[in-house]
């Protein structure tokens, strides 16, 4: 079984690792954690994760955030992976640091990646992985705070929370969504 593990985020030496990288930061630490290595691909970065039995294929789209869909279709469709075995990640800023809230669908919540995956699919009816980036930023100041860099406190705290999002990411697969949701998702 195959699955399409799509972590969004921008393209680009001035975005790394800043808070809307998240999604970025979630698949390069499972693929770090395995050893494996990303190659450039069509519309982004892939690496084929195997996960007792499973295919995981780690995506990060090169399509830059606001034309994720492009990326995500793509290889949906090439690698001939059900719509059910998608797991978009992505940063979420109505959630604290590093809350992780898994759902099998829901709204775009105003973030630019999820409303083109969801125009895109032609759905909502998606899996998503909202990483919390939190939301202490001065009214205006948003775009600034999600491009910004994590703080000292939040970076030290980042490699158990990315450890803990890939747990989530390997269940999703191997126990399904609402196993995963009913473990992960109260913590």
């Amino acid at each position: 079984m195959k699955y399409l593990i799509a972590g969004l985020g921008n393209i680009g030496p001035e975005y790394h690792e800043t808070r809307h990288n998240i999604g970025f930061m979630v698949v390069d630490a499972l693929a770090k954690s395995a050893g494996i290595s990303f190659s450039d691909g069509r519309y982004g970065f892939t690496a084929t994760l195997p996960v007792k039995g499973r295919q995981l294929l780690l995506l990060k789209p090169s399509t830059y955030m606001n034309l994720s869909g492009n990326a995500v279709r793509y290889w949906l469709q090439k690698e001939n992976i059900p719509l059910e075995n998608l797991l978009v990640v992505v940063d979420d800023l109505a959630l604290p640091f590093g809350t992780l809230r898994l759902k099998g669908k829901g709204s775009d919540a105003g973030h630019n990646g999820l409303k083109h995956i969801a125009a895109t699919l032609g759905t909502q009816a998606y899996a998503r992985l909202r990483f919390g980036i939190g939301n202490d930023f001065p009214r205006g100041g948003q775009i600034d705070y999600v491009l910004g860099h994590f703080t000292e406190d939040e970076r030290s705290l980042l490699p158990q929370r990315l450890e803990t999002a890939g747990e989530i990411v390997k269940s999703f697969c191997l126990a399904g969504i609402d196993i995963t949701m009913n473990q992960f998702n109260k913590k």
